[in-house]
């Protein structure tokens, strides 16, 4: 991929490479060539809940068919063990964080950020719990680790529990333990061009044996015979002895189950994780130092990070410089998102209504408005040439 264009090394640095190898893709073959391979989820599927819930560090995973399936089926398993409440949750997400609350019935609190993680403020957080409070749901951002040591106070004094999103960030650790098995639940994804891909997919952790059981029941329509507990399909069964037993829907929910290949291609690609990982770390950290401080931010919190993206943010508010930035890359052929993750501050999306001003923007939630309009994320992918992010960098600075 050598180029010609300013004597950079690049001709086009996409924001996103596939994830999935040939090797991936001759498993795939192999596996098809079997006779009469079974398609739809089984042995495989179990096989990687498995190997990547000993990973991260829980004793339960359910593989589902996408990230933002596991964000709804951990809302609904909330309000169905905890009821009516509040979820407190960051502006700057993925929009299926916060749709997820919303359609579970419950009412998302948000609070700002903390510039260096780029994740929940623990002080925002303390602010926010009220009696109402059912849990906070942490994203950790762009592969930034979001705990901290007063986070974890607020969570211990408080008692309230900890859900994560850790669709961004897979193999973030904090204090030696890996993102997804902080708290009671967490969410990965398996997107395409995330740390690894099932294609689509992703999946619930939890060392709680009663919400596995339920995310397996709500995976598949609410149905009770996906119960791996014998007590608790008998007991429905003599509940409705009208109804076979095999067809008695607990909950009204929907399919999100996942497909063999899916647990095929987690199983494939999981060896090679941790490795990939750090490479993507090392890219970042190129990036990082490569930058003008006193132009962008590059305090992020870089201790047990696991970066997906390479992530630009501007000192301070320059729409002039903003637009310099935006103008150099699209020069350099490098793609970019504004707003970091999710396309940035989600209060102003249309699916919340847009009931907050630009002055309560950016009164309440300074930090994430900042990164709205002043953040950035760029490619990054274990396959990027290791002296592309510190040339971008010196590209950037002289914008």
């Amino acid at each position: 991929m050598e180029g010609v264009m300013s004597g950079k090394s690049w001709e086009y640095w996409p924001l996103m490479m596939n994830n999935v190898t040939r090797g991936d893709l001759d498993a795939l073959i192999e596996y098809l060539q079997q006779d009469d391979p079974r398609l739809t989820h089984g042995p495989r599927v179990r096989q990687f809940e498995e190997e990547f819930s000993s990973w991260a560090g829980t004793t339960e995973g359910v593989m589902v068919n996408s990230g933002s399936s596991a964000n709804d089926l951990t809302m609904m398993v909330l309000k169905n063990l905890r009821g009516d409440g509040q979820v407190i949750v960051p502006p700057l997400a993925w929009v299926s964080d916060v749709s997820a609350v919303v359609r579970a019935g419950l009412e998302p609190v948000f609070v700002d950020i903390d510039p260096r993680t780029l994740a929940m403020s623990a002080e925002a957080v303390a602010a926010a719990i009220t009696p109402s409070t059912l849990a906070v749901f942490l994203t950790h951002v762009l592969g930034l680790q979001g705990m901290t040591p007063d986070l974890e106070d607020v969570l211990r004094t408080s008692g309230v529990p900890l859900i994560e999103d850790v669709c961004e960030s897979h193999g973030a650790t904090y204090q030696g333990r890996r993102a997804g098995s902080l708290g009671w639940i967490s969410n990965f994804s398996f997107y395409y061009a995330h740390h690894m891909t099932t294609i689509e997919g992703g999946m619930v952790c939890t060392s709680d044996p009663q919400v596995a059981d339920m995310v397996r029941v709500l995976r598949s329509h609410g149905m009770v015979r996906e119960s791996r507990r014998d007590d608790y399909r008998l007991q429905m069964a003599n509940e409705y002895p009208d109804l076979n037993p095999d067809f008695i829907f607990a909950h009204a929910s929907h399919n999100m189950r996942p497909t063999e290949l899916q647990g095929l291609l987690g199983v494939s690609q999981l060896p090679r994780l941790n490795a990939d990982i750090v490479r993507r770390n090392a890219n970042f950290q190129a990036f990082l130092d490569s930058l003008d401080p006193g132009r962008f931010r590059t305090e992020f919190s870089r201790g047990g990070m696991s970066n997906y993206a390479l992530i630009l943010v501007l000192r301070d508010p320059d729409l002039g410089l903003r637009d310099r930035i935006e103008a150099t890359l699209r020069a350099h052929q490098v793609e970019y998102r504004r707003g970091l993750s999710g396309g940035g501050n989600q209060l102003r999306q249309p699916y919340l209504g847009r009931r907050w001003s630009d002055a309560q923007l950016q009164a309440d939630f300074p930090e994430v408005e900042h990164v709205h309009h002043f953040g950035w994320y760029i490619g990054n992918y274990p396959s990027l040439p290791t002296h592309w992010p510190a040339e971008l960098g010196r590209i950037l600075n002289e914008a």
